[in-house]
């Protein structure tokens, strides 16, 4: 039950940092596209964050290098794969995507710390 506690906790807090810079960012990327890329981005992001918290719990028990680490790695090929295929496949406007994206990695690994040790 300890357990549901942390995750939830955890998705609340993502998903709120997540829709406030989402709605910030909406205002700055206002052009054909931009609105749609950011929000795309924002579902990409919380997947990965989602995944990333999954996989540095269970990957790291009792080292929170190797939590952070793992996390920070997941992000980092996520954010590439993603960058190839907003560029070839989705064909949404790629600076929206992409700064909107880093921006929700950014600010949810921010949040991760004070999470993760639980």
């Amino acid at each position: 039950m300890m357990l549901m506690g942390v995750w939830t906790r955890y998705v609340l807090a993502i998903v709120a940092v997540v829709v406030i810079a989402g709605a910030f960012l909406s205002l700055a990327f206002r052009g054909p596209g931009g609105m749609v890329a950011v929000w795309i981005s924002a579902a990409v992001a919380l997947a990965v964050q989602i995944a990333a918290f999954a996989v540095g719990r269970t990957v790291g028990q009792g080292n929170l290098v190797a939590k952070m680490g793992t996390g920070a790695l997941l992000r980092f090929l996520a954010l590439v794969v993603y960058a190839l295929l907003t560029a070839t496949v989705l064909h949404l406007s790629l600076v929206p995507a992409l700064i909107s994206i880093a921006t929700f990695f950014f600010l949810t690994t921010l949040v991760e710390p004070l999470l993760i040790r639980l």
